[in-house]
């Protein structure tokens, strides 16, 4: 939120000038994104100056020539030509002292108007520089600035000019300030604006004054109260707002409040500069005096306003009710809306004149012709508003603040400072009364704080004298009973304030966190790590020591994601968890595998032309089954993706077996499959946990393999890419990271090389598990070390040499005891897989 500095110094006695006033409130927990400072010297050379003449430029259809006046003497300039004359060619430029000929393509300046003046050599935003130059044969000595080109957002600037030059305000328009500096004539000189970022949990600071009274707290000075219209006000005397409206809530869940107060003889016009310079240094776009007076008040109080011209509210009511299913509403911004049932519409007798905390309607706002105004202050639910807003895809300055929650008892009070305004600015005329419908009254409530608690908490020593003193600082109301008991009563503007911690939180923020010692409780106990935890820490060290860079990417995903990997027709990964509020149709669901994500950030490496990429991502997949608890399954998935040169499918198959070693599991089995459509079906695999005994079933846990060259079309991958994805929570049930001492082998190994002829589909995997499992207790290692296709071997069959290690733990192994292992592992091989000994 962006709020000019003196704007938030004018509540607070003695509170300007404080030059560590950024760094003392962000230390009280209101954080200042940024600092900015309007006229600060970088811009240079632009001064007022008056259009004396406007007339067509001879060689064009859209350019203007100006006669600018920008001397700063009275009467005569120094070349002793009148004001208002021609100039007298001089071959010498005295910029301040003359009057200028200026060539424009704006077409909204006309004589008499007063406009910022960029002379020859003076300097813009940015470091552009203006110089004397000709247009179509026309001397040019300068520029005429629109805002814009003085640094001020393009949103901000006045809507009068925001497509043109600055035509200056009312207030600035004197002779005897021509020539001076722009800055300097407007107010602008050094003028800083806090950038604010404001937290969810406090709307309070979405408020002007509500962040003077954070800038009062801070250095313990008192906050000027805004100023409202009260009962007192000398009002006309007849008619009162009553007799021109009625107000009913048929939705009191939904609307807590709505006042509406009535102003007479409206002159619509523009506001005055002060008032102007307040709302673009806070962002705001100026349009007329009345908008920008609910628009003032919104920004200072926080409290969202809003007016009609009463000549549109039929019948002369207010009815808060809810839309018909379907209905058609076009708002301020010309958009025809379509409304559903459940969303909240002001209406008058016959139609609906605005969306409720949303936008006014097309229908009933403030035109150049209005003369009675109904202004309106309401108090909407923030679910309501919250709901609506996003149905309709328009947020607003309004619904930013009402999603956040406005005070019903605020209502009265931005109403009547609204009143107030009016009546100043000499905008119209305020009747007496009002039409307040209150069905649902805000309630004041009451929090018990123990300041032995509150210490407890803080670890510090803080008297209850001293914790309510921060607290009236705040503005909170706090009582001292008996046994350091503080009745403390926030007030109606700070919702937040719910429980004794939260008033914990306020004492810390005011009394300063950076007093609070360092302390330790008694209770403490030393600090641990689950076995997951530790897992996932043992496994980045494996991964990112094979060459793997950790990734993480958001659980937010796309319905059509697991059709980009072609699994849409897989009820697991289809069995989204649908987010009932979500950012848009891309991230509307919540992912059920780790692969899309993982492949689309290998695809970005490829097209950002790096050469090899290897990546991995621990985290957690939704699936909508639900538990005893009501909630959907949520699992920890391990994934891996590899290309470029050595990062094929056997790096990949390394690093699995890699893992398995590392979490105790002993070696993974791979089985072949061909119906995973994500991967080729010739180059993909089950990774299967070993069997304990051979009853045992061989359990899946994940899938290994290249991808399938229509996957890796849609994602455009272009190299080669494999991936893996691997079930953490089954890894993890089965880890077993205890290591025992193993004392060095007594006796010698006996090493024997086998050479199987087999069919070609017969996978290495399964002879490999087949040779452990009939090798016995003395065979410590198969490692498989050759395969081979080609002469010597018949068609239809494929070589397979593995290196058996045989090794006893209590005597030396004789030839006779490793030729009977061998016997019997070949034996196995044959019976199962009808693998023979290659001669």
């Amino acid at each position: 939120m962006l709020v000019p500095r003196t704007w938030m110094e004018e509540y607070v006695y003695g509170g300007a000038g404080r030059e560590d006033a950024a760094e003392r409130m962000i230390l009280s927990g209101s954080n200042i994104d940024s600092v900015k400072t309007i006229g600060d010297g970088s811009v240079e050379g632009v001064v007022l100056g008056r259009l004396t003449e406007v007339r067509p430029h001879p060689d064009s259809d859209h350019l203007l020539i100006c006669m600018v006046d920008v001397c700063e003497n009275k009467g005569v300039d120094s070349c002793g030509s009148q004001r208002g004359d021609p100039p007298e060619p001089t071959p010498l430029f005295s910029p301040l002292c003359s009057l200028l000929q200026i060539v424009t393509g704006a077409q909204n300046v006309n004589a008499g108007d007063y406009v910022p003046v960029a002379v020859h050599g003076a300097v813009l935003p940015g470091g552009q520089k203006i110089k004397r130059g000709k247009l179509r044969g026309e001397t040019s000595d300068g520029m005429l600035c629109s805002a814009q080109e003085l640094g001020f957002d393009d949103k901000s600037v006045p809507l009068a000019c925001k497509d043109g030059i600055w035509i200056l305000p009312e207030e600035v328009r004197q002779d005897d300030l021509i020539g001076k500096d722009i800055f300097e004539v407007l107010g602008l000189v050094d003028a800083q604006v806090f950038d604010f970022e404001i937290t969810p949990n406090r709307p309070d600071c979405l408020a002007v004054h509500g962040l003077a009274g954070e800038y009062a707290a801070v250095y313990d000075l008192p906050l000027q109260p805004v100023e409202t219209l009260d009962a007192g006000a000398d009002y006309p005397p007849g008619k009162s707002a009553g007799d021109y409206i009625k107000v009913r809530i048929a939705k009191p869940e939904h609307c807590y409040r709505y006042i509406a107060r009535v102003a007479v003889d409206v002159t619509v016009k523009e506001s005055p500069w002060w008032m102007q310079k307040k709302l673009m240094l806070a962002g705001i776009r100026p349009i007329n005096n009345i908008v920008d007076i609910t628009n003032y008040v919104m920004l200072e109080t926080g409290h969202p306003i809003h007016a009609f011209d009463i000549r549109e509210i039929s019948g002369g009511e207010i009815n808060v009710d809810t839309a018909a299913d379907g209905e058609k509403f076009t708002t301020l911004d010309e958009t025809e809306r379509t409304l559903t049932g459940d969303m909240l519409l002001i209406k008058d007798g016959s139609r609906g004149v605005a969306i409720a905390g949303v936008m006014g309607g097309l229908n009933s706002g403030i035109r150049g012709d209005t003369s009675t105004i109904l202004i309106e202050a309401a108090s909407f639910s923030p679910d309501s508003v919250r709901k609506t807003s996003k149905k309709l895809g328009l947020r607003t300055e309004s619904s930013a603040r009402f999603e956040k929650g406005v005070p019903a008892e605020l209502s009265r009070i931005a109403n009547d400072r609204v009143c107030k305004l009016i009546q100043e600015t000499g905008a119209g005329t305020v009747l007496a009364g009002a039409a307040d419908c209150y069905p649902v009254k805000q309630e004041q409530i009451e929090i018990t704080v123990r300041t032995a608690r509150v210490n407890a908490v803080l670890g510090t020593s803080i008297t209850a004298e001293e914790m309510a003193a921060i607290l009236k600082r705040l503005g909170i109301g706090a009582e001292i009973s008996a046994d350091g008991i503080i009745s403390v009563t926030p007030p109606y503007t700070r919702l937040d304030l719910i429980e004794e911690i939260d008033i914990a939180e306020e004492v810390a923020r005011i009394y300063g966190y950076n007093e609070l010692g360092s302390t330790q409780h008694s209770d403490c106990t030393e600090a641990g790590v689950s076995k997951s935890w530790a897992l996932r820490s043992a496994l980045r060290e494996v991964l990112t020591g094979l060459g793997l860079s950790e990734i993480q990417t958001y659980s937010f995903v796309s319905p059509d994601s697991v059709a980009l990997i072609g699994a849409e027709g897989d009820k697991d990964k289809t069995a989204f968890v649908k987010l009932i509020n979500p950012l848009g149709e891309e991230n509307s669901v919540m992912r059920t595998t780790l692969l899309p994500a993982l492949i689309e950030s290998l695809a970005r490496n490829y097209n950002h032309s790096a050469k090899d990429c290897r990546l991995f991502e621990i985290g957690t997949v939704f699936k909508n089954y639900i538990n005893e608890e009501g909630l959907p399954s949520e699992k920890l998935s391990l994934s891996a993706g590899v290309y470029g040169e050595g990062a094929d499918f056997f790096f990949l198959k390394g690093c699995v077996e890699k893992i398995f070693e590392k979490f105790g599991l002993g070696e993974p089995v791979f089985e072949p499959v061909t119906d995973v459509p994500t991967f080729h079906p010739g180059r993909c695999a089950c990774i299967c946990m070993p069997q304990a005994n051979e009853d045992d079933a061989c359990t899946c846990c994940g899938v290994i393999g290249e991808l399938h060259p229509d996957v890796a079309a849609r994602y455009d991958t272009g190299a080669r890419a494999c991936c893996f994805e691997l079930d953490f929570s089954k890894l993890s049930e089965a880890a077993d990271m205890e290591r025992g001492y193993s004392q060095l082998a007594r006796y010698p190994a006996v090493l024997r090389d086998i050479a199987l002829l087999v069919d070609d589909e017969t996978p290495a995997g399964l002879l490999h598990e087949i040779i452990r499992r009939r090798g016995g207790r003395i065979l410590e290692k198969a490692e498989l070390f050759d395969v081979y296709r080609g002469k010597q071997v018949p068609d239809g069959k494929k070589s397979v040499a593995f290196g058996l290690t045989f090794r006893a733990e209590d005597k030396t192994l004789t030839d006779e005891d490793a030729v009977k292992a061998v016997t019997k592992i070949l034996k196995g091989l044959e019976e199962e897989t009808g693998a023979v000994l290659r001669e």
